[in-house]
């Protein structure tokens, strides 16, 4: 298993090579253009710049392999097939690339398999160094890094982390399926500090987001929601969502190792 300190300092490594890389070429490229009316023999400048161009070219094409690589590893983990993913994240952070995009989105992936593995502070470290990068047009990538930041600050018990997450989030434009997570996130984030009147603003609207979510995200947001209602004694409402919590999973798989809220299914009613 590839440790994630030294991934990242392989990823920062491989950055800042790549970006000298880019630099003594593009200086390379220019001597050549200016060189040549300047100095003459024209001929000459003209075979360093073709060769200046063919280095770029090759370790253009270089780094496409290692994009490609990368590219397969969503849908491995997605798969459950973690050693494959890790074989193909491990070739393509080893693998020289010229575009800095191309060693962001293999650490992400890394982070999006430590996250899947349960391995919670190495996908919040990598999550982190991820999002210490300046991502520009890569907003889609910083949003998904902060959402898996703060699901793993949240299982760790770091509870400070994972608002501070969550509230870099409200910066950006969520799609539908980011906004259903953030929503779990912070039901569960107002469970564990007890913001129960919180978690039940606007639970109609939560309820309707519920119906929207995978099996398990649904049946944990209930049951959350459900939790907050006993804590504030709305009893129906309570017993309804803890009811509806039920149709979806077991309370074993609702709050693994979580007893505190596996109580609501045992109260009576």
């Amino acid at each position: 298993m590839l440790p994630v300190d030294v991934a990242i300092t392989r990823f920062r490594r491989d950055l800042t090579i790549a970006a000298l890389v880019r630099f003594a070429l593009l200086v390379a490229a220019m001597v050549c253009v200016f060189a040549a009316p300047l100095f003459g023999s024209h001929q000459s400048w003209m075979f360093i710049l073709l060769v200046v161009g063919g280095i770029w070219v090759l370790l253009s094409y270089r780094s496409m392999q290692g994009t490609r690589l990368a590219a397969d590893s969503p849908s491995l983990i997605a798969a459950g097939e973690f050693d494959r993913a890790e074989s193909h994240i491990d070739a393509s952070l080893r693998s020289f690339s010229l575009f800095r995009n191309a060693k962001i989105l293999s650490l992400h992936h890394l982070a999006v398999l430590r996250h899947a593995q349960q391995r919670w502070r190495e996908s919040a470290l990598l999550s982190q160094a991820v999002l210490s990068q300046k991502l520009g047009n890569m907003q889609g990538l910083a949003r998904n890094s902060l959402l898996l930041l703060a699901d793993s600050m949240l299982r760790l018990g770091d509870l400070r982390g994972a608002f501070g997450a969550m509230t870099r989030l409200y910066r950006y434009r969520l799609s539908l399926g980011e906004a259903l997570v953030l929503q779990l996130l912070q039901l569960d984030y107002g469970w564990r500090i007890g913001a129960w009147e919180s978690m039940l603003q606007a639970v109609g609207g939560k309820v309707q987001m519920c119906e929207l979510m995978p099996r398990l995200n649904a049946a944990r947001s209930q049951a959350l929601l459900a939790a907050a209602a006993f804590k504030t004694n709305r009893i129906e409402l309570a017993q309804w969502l803890r009811r509806r919590a039920q149709l979806l999973a077991e309370p074993q798989e609702i709050a693994p190792g979580q007893p505190s809220l596996e109580e609501i299914f045992r109260l009576p009613g």
